[in-house]
C-alpha cells in the first residue's frame, strides 16, 4: 500500500472474498422454504458446527478489545475474553440441554417453562441486545479497517459497507447460509488472528525482547503478569466468569450454536470445540497487543488510540512483506465480523417472527412468515448501525454487553433446576436485577458505598476516567444476588406453574435428540418418542437436577483438561 490507496493486489483479494462468500451464501438459500429452515435448519455435522460456533463467537471487536486492554493494562487484559475460559467446559452439558428443547428460539423455551408473557419479555429484551451486539461488532471491525488502511477507509463508511454485505446473503439463506459461509469465514478468522503475530514478535525480539524492553517503555510493573493485582484479580476473574455462565443461556444465538446439528452430539462438539478454538486465538490477540507496547513506543506511536492498535500493526507490516497480504487481512477481518452478524441477525428475525408476529397474525402460509423474518432482520441491523455510531469505545461497549447478558439468564437457570420457579418469580428476577444494576450506577449509591471504606481487598469503589464507580465484579455480584434472591422469594409467594406444563418441559430435557428427527412444533417431542424415566439427584424435592450420564461427565472433564492445557501452555510461552 502507498499513500494513495490500497495496492491492486489487496483490492483483488478483498473483491474475490466478497464475491465468493456472497455467492456461497445465496447458493445456500435454495434449501430455505419455511421459517424453520430459515431460523433452525438442524442438518449440519460436527465440522460445520465447530466452525459455526467458532465463527459466531469470534469477531474483530474481540481482537480489538483484547489487544487494546493488553496494551493499556498488560497481558492480564486477555481476561477480557478469557473470562469465558472457565465457562467453556459447561458448554458440553448445556449444548445437550439446549438441543433437547427442540426450539426455534430461546423465547420458545421461556414460554414452555413459564408462559407467553415471559417469552415476550425475553424476545423484546434480546432483540434490543442483538442490536447492541451487532453495533459493537461493526464498530470494532471499522476501527481496525480505519487503522489498517491509514484512514483511507473511514470507520463510518466501513460500517455501512459491511452492513450491506452480510445483510445481502443473510436475508436470502438464513441460518443455513450463515453456517455454510462460516466454514470459510472461520478459517479466515484464524488467519486474521495469527497472521500479525510472527512479524511483530520478530520485530521486538520475541517474548524475551518484550520482557527486557517493557520496563523502559511502560510505567506499569505488572505488564507481564497474567493476574494483575491492581485490576484484573482472581476475584475479578471469578465473578465475571460466573456472570458469563449465568448469561450464556440467555444469548439468543446460543440456541442455534447448540441445536442446528443433526443430533445433540454435533451440537456438543461444535459448541465446546468451537469456543476452545476461540480461546487459542485469544492468545494471539493478547501477544500482539503486548508486543505492540514495545513496537509502537519504538516508532513514536505509543500514544495512539488503543482501539486502533491491531489495525495499525497490520498497516505497518503487511504491505512491506507482500502485496495482497493487507487485502487478505481485511478480508479475514470482514469474515470475522460477517460470520457473527449474520447469525445474530437471523436470531433476531426469528424472535420477532416466531415470538411476536405469529402470536398476533395467525394461520398464514410458510412463505408469508419466511418473508416477515427476512424483512424484520433489517430492523435489528438498522438498530445495530445506530449503536455503532453511538459507542464511545469497544471496551466500554463490551463491559455493558457482559451485564446485559445475565439479566434474563437468572430466570432460565431457576426454571431449569427448580420446579417451584413461577412466572411472577421470572419477571421479578429480571426486573430486580435491572434495578440493582441501575442503582449501582447512581452517584448517591456510589458515594454511600465508598464511605464504607472496607479496605483494599474489598475495593467496592474504583476511580475510572476521573469518576467514582462501583467496581465491576462487585456490581455484577450485587445484581446477580438481588436477581436470584428476588426470584426465589417471589416464586415461593406466588402461584406455581401447573404440574402438567412442568412435566412436559422436563420430559424434553431428559429425552435425547435422535439424528435427523423431525420437530413439528417448537418445544414438543416428535410423534412416537417416549421420554425416559425421571432420574434426579433429589427425587423427593422440587429440585430438578438430573443425574449426569457417563458421556456428559466425560465431555465435561475433557473440557476442563483443555482449559488446563491452554492456560499451562500460555504460561510456558510467557516464561
Amino acid at each position: 500500500m502507498n499513500d494513495q490507496g490500497l495496492h491492486w493486489a489487496d483490492i483483488a483479494v478483498i473483491v474475490m472474498y466478497l464475491v465468493g462468500i456472497t455467492a456461497l451464501g445465496v447458493y445456500a438459500a435454495r434449501k430455505v422454504t419455511n421459517l424453520a429452515d430459515f431460523v433452525m435448519p438442524r442438518r449440519f455435522g460436527k465440522a460445520m458446527m465447530v466452525m459455526f460456533s467458532f465463527g459466531t463467537g469470534t469477531h474483530a471487536d474481540q481482537a480489538v478489545s483484547v489487544s487494546s486492554k493488553v496494551y493499556t493494562s498488560g497481558i492480564s487484559g486477555i481476561w477480557y475474553q478469557w473470562l469465558w475460559l472457565f465457562v467453556t467446559p459447561f458448554y458440553w452439558p448445556l449444548a445437550m440441554i439446549m438441543s433437547r428443547f427442540r426450539a426455534l428460539t430461546t423465547a420458545d423455551v421461556f414460554e414452555a417453562r413459564y408462559d407467553r408473557s415471559v417469552s415476550i419479555l425475553y424476545a423484546g429484551f434480546s432483540y434490543c441486545k442483538l442490536m447492541f451486539s451487532i453495533g459493537l461488532m461493526l464498530r470494532g471491525a471499522a476501527e481496525v479497517i480505519h487503522a489498517s488502511t491509514g484512514g483511507l477507509v473511514h470507520a463510518e463508511l466501513a460500517i455501512i459497507f459491511m452492513t450491506i454485505l452480510f445483510v445481502a446473503y443473510g436475508m436470502a439463506g438464513g441460518l443455513g447460509a450463515a453456517i455454510v459461509t462460516d466454514m470459510v469465514q472461520g478459517v479466515l478468522t484464524i488467519v486474521f488472528s495469527f497472521m500479525l503475530l510472527p512479524m511483530i514478535l520478530y520485530e521486538v525480539g520475541g517474548i524475551d525482547g518484550i520482557r527486557q524492553a517493557i520496563p523502559a517503555v511502560s510505567d506499569k510493573t505488572d505488564m507481564m503478569s497474567l493476574i494483575a493485582p491492581s485490576e484484573i484479580t482472581v476475584f475479578y476473574i471469578t465473578i465475571i466468569a460466573f456472570n458469563g455462565l449465568v448469561g450464556i443461556v440467555a444469548q439468543p444465538h446460543t440456541m442455534g450454536n447448540c441445536a442446528a446439528g443433526r443430533s445433540e452430539l454435533q451440537g456438543q462438539i461444535g459448541f465446546m470445540g468451537g469456543n476452545l478454538l476461540k480461546r487459542l486465538c485469544t492468545i494471539a490477540w493478547a501477544l500482539t497487543g503486548l508486543a505492540a507496547v514495545v513496537y509502537l513506543a519504538g516508532t513514536g506511536q505509543g500514544d495512539m488510540n488503543p482501539d486502533q492498535i491491531f489495525g495499525q500493526v497490520a498497516r505497518d507490516f503487511l504491505p512491506t512483506l507482500l502485496p495482497g497480504l493487507l487485502g487478505l487481512f481485511i478480508a479475514a477481518l470482514l469474515a470475522s465480523m460477517m460470520s457473527t452478524c449474520d447469525a445474530f441477525m437471523i436470531a433476531a428475525s426469528g424472535l420477532f417472527t416466531e415470538n411476536f408476529y405469529k402470536q398476533f397474525v395467525k394461520h398464514r402460509s410458510h412463505r408469508h412468515y419466511l418473508w416477515v423474518a427476512r424483512i424484520s432482520s433489517l430492523l435489528v441491523v438498522a438498530g445495530g448501525v445506530f449503536f455503532a455510531f453511538s459507542l464511545e469505545g469497544v471496551v466500554q461497549g463490551l463491559e455493558v454487553l457482559w451485564k446485559l447478558s445475565s439479566m434474563l439468564g437468572i430466570a432460565f437457570w431457576l426454571g431449569l433446576f427448580w420446579r417451584r420457579g413461577t412466572v411472577a418469580g421470572a419477571w421479578a428476577s429480571a426486573f430486580s436485577a435491572f434495578a440493582a444494576w441501575w442503582l449501582t450506577t447512581q452517584a448517591f449509591f456510589v458515594q454511600a458505598v465508598d464511605a464504607l471504606a472496607l479496605g483494599d481487598w474489598f475495593a467496592l469503589v474504583v476511580t475510572k476516567d476521573g469518576q467514582l464507580m462501583i467496581n465491576l465484579p462487585w456490581q455484577m455480584l450485587f445484581y446477580l444476588l438481588i436477581g436470584f434472591g428476588t426470584g426465589v422469594v417471589v416464586s415461593l409467594l406466588t402461584k406455581p406453574v401447573p404440574t402438567e406444563k412442568l412435566d412436559r418441559f422436563y420430559e424434553l430435557t431428559r429425552t435425547p435428540v435422535r439424528p435427523d428427527e423431525q420437530v413439528v412444533e417448537p418445544c414438543t417431542l416428535p410423534v412416537g418418542v417416549q421420554p425416559p424415566p425421571r432420574r434426579v439427584l433429589f427425587p423427593n424435592s422440587s429440585f430438578e437436577v438430573p443425574i449426569p450420564r457417563r458421556m456428559t461427565v466425560s465431555g465435561f472433564l475433557v473440557g476442563w483438561l483443555c482449559v488446563v492445557i491452554i492456560i499451562g501452555g500460555f504460561f510456558a510461552i510467557l516464561r
